[in-house]
């Protein structure tokens, strides 16, 4: 069998538009990308999304379709020099009579900020049409003077049919795929590839491109593909998941979320995701700390006890058993009855505090502490509440200012209804 040099994903990549599978979002007929490419009004864009979604493919397809000069770099091996290269190029009439370059950018999100705000000025005056390719959000990654300039599209993880139909064109393709190649591939092949590979076009093709490889010819001198080799020949199933990038931050916020929604099933999920992809348990530990006293706060009081527990426990213990003690710390914070009337509290009286007159402790809350201070009114006045009936005496203890303001307001969830029923009792003595 003749090996071509170039990886199969590499010599799939789509020339034209109807050659372009899935992204029907941004591609599809009548969307403002189909439109731009189609009519070589190509302007400075960022595509972004996770590998083997289709943002090259893009950049080569505007290649092929624009009478534009086309240049490419990757930000990894490139600098300002390049692009001063390019931009000197683009500016010579002899060179480039259009006094255009469309530039793309791969990983754009590794250009510092020198680098990028050197491309600004000519982004800005049309010299440059850039096409960056990111895998991290531009919004966090990208200078906001490009964003400004620039359209955002962003690309999803292909679905499943996307990625059958990836692959069918590479087994058909005589010129550039395995069509020259007698291959007989086992039901439930292509739907398991496509399953496997987290929407990820070039995984699914390098599996494929494995198996061909690594196949002995069969009877009649046909490769036979069948599930078993396929499956070895990816492995396992790709976790999509970057602890220092933005799939880290979507993760942890389905996470607190799912528990916060009362759905264990969802917590446990986005658990597990975050600790298979080797994220630090401890960090877990803490973002369960934290929604135990957020969302689930005085509902259940004890949510926060064995939330402390856990990250102990965890601490103590280690991975790989950590995990069970924070998935029941996850599933008691995500079943426990929720309020949030704790940080509804504390917010409203840092709100206060920071645009208000608030006032002054009153003195009788004050402690005299040295002779003669019980002279200028310190603690003159205190009721102390235990020498009262139910250990409660109404009086003051708010500055005057907001005497009668309210931060906690109990709910009727869980234990928190008691405290309201308390709450109710106790105003109604001091009302007596």
């Amino acid at each position: 069998m003749e090996v071509k040099r170039e990886p199969l994903a590499y010599r799939m990549m789509p020339r034209t538009l109807e050659q372009f599978f899935g992204q029907e979002n941004i591609v599809g007929e009548g969307k403002l990308l189909n439109r731009m490419i189609r009519a070589d009004r190509i302007s400075s864009v960022i595509f972004y999304g996770p590998p083997g979604t289709g943002k090259t493919s893009l950049a080569k397809i505007i290649a092929s379709s624009t009478k534009a000069n086309f240049q490419k770099l990757n930000a990894v091996t490139s600098g300002i020099a390049d692009i001063k290269r390019i931009v000197s190029d683009t500016q010579s009439r002899i060179i480039n009579p259009q006094g255009r370059t469309v530039l793309f950018i791969d990983e754009i999100h590794r250009f510092n900020k020198a680098q990028q705000d050197a491309l600004l000025p000519y982004v800005e005056d049309g010299t440059i049409i850039l096409i960056g390719a990111t895998t991290e959000n531009p919004y966090f990654e990208v200078n906001k003077a490009l964003i400004s300039r620039s359209s955002i599209f962003m690309l999803k993880p292909l679905n499943k049919n996307a990625v059958k139909s990836i692959l069918k064109n590479a087994l058909n393709d005589k010129e550039r795929g395995l069509g020259e190649l007698d291959i007989e591939v086992e039901e439930g092949v292509l739907d398991y590839l496509a399953d496997i590979c987290n929407g990820d076009a070039r995984a699914a093709l390098n599996s494929l491109e494995i198996a061909v490889l690594t196949s002995p010819l069969g009877k009649e001198g046909k490769l036979n593909i069948s599930l078993e080799l396929i499956g070895e020949c990816s492995q396992k199933k790709l976790i999509r998941y970057d602890k220092s990038g933005e799939e880290h931050y979507d993760n942890i916020s389905a996470f607190i979320k799912s528990m916060r929604g009362s759905c264990p099933n969802a917590a446990i999920f986005y658990l597990a995701r975050a600790l298979d992809a080797g994220e630090d348990p401890m960090f877990m530990a803490r973002r369960i700390i934290i929604c135990a006293s957020e969302d689930v706060g005085m509902a259940n009081p004890g949510a926060l006890r064995l939330a402390v527990a856990a990250a102990q426990a965890v601490h103590m213990v280690g991975m790989p058993e950590a995990r069970i003690i924070l998935s029941q710390a996850a599933i008691m914070v995500a079943t426990s009855p929720k309020s949030n009337s704790c940080y509804v509290a504390i917010d409203k009286a840092s709100r206060d505090i920071a645009s208000k007159k608030t006032g002054e402790v009153p003195m009788h809350l004050r402690n005299a502490v040295m002779d003669g201070m019980g002279d200028l009114g310190y603690g003159k006045g205190y009721k102390y509440p235990h020498d009262y009936r139910g250990n409660y005496t109404e009086q003051d203890y708010l500055p005057k200012e907001i005497r009668d303001k309210i931060y906690y307001e109990p709910t009727d969830n869980g234990y928190e209804a008691r405290i309201k029923e308390w709450l109710q009792k106790k105003k109604n003595m001091g009302e007596t």
